[in-house]
């Protein structure tokens, strides 16, 4: 038997509900992982975000920050000193994604190994066809 998640309100397999849009923004790899980033330590200077997203551009870095402070999940602190530095943290409703996050985090880094092997198995098959 098949169970269907849906609420009254909203539906994520609607391509026209907003909580579709929502999915869609929290699935992007660098949304998850600078809120793994700043779960670890709050507020990170864009610099420290950098180094902890060693593979990350700084264009998309910046537009995945910009992003996400546009939708509420980060705050931006700028200061205004010489020379002048700019703060991010999570605000309570990025914060509410960093158990869920979690949860995904330790899931993949405890199936990794097992991915990997049947994604060597499934490409061994296809090249023996």
């Amino acid at each position: 038997m098949t169970q269907t998640i849906t609420s009254n309100r909203y539906n994520v397999l609607d391509p026209n509900c907003p909580s579709r849009q929502v999915l869609t923004m929290l699935s992007d790899k660098w949304v998850s992982l600078i809120i793994v980033s700043l779960g670890y330590k709050q507020p990170q200077r864009n610099g420290e975000l950098k180094r902890s997203l060693t593979d990350i551009s700084q264009k998309m870095l910046t537009q995945t920050l910009r992003n996400m402070e546009e939708l509420g999940l980060v705050a931006r602190t700028v200061y205004d000193e010489v020379p002048p530095h700019v703060e991010y943290q999570l605000t309570p409703l990025g914060e509410s994604l960093i158990p869920p996050i979690k949860a995904i985090k330790e899931w993949a880094e405890a199936n990794a190994e097992v991915i990997s092997l049947i994604q060597d198995q499934n490409a061994r098959k296809q090249r023996s066809r």
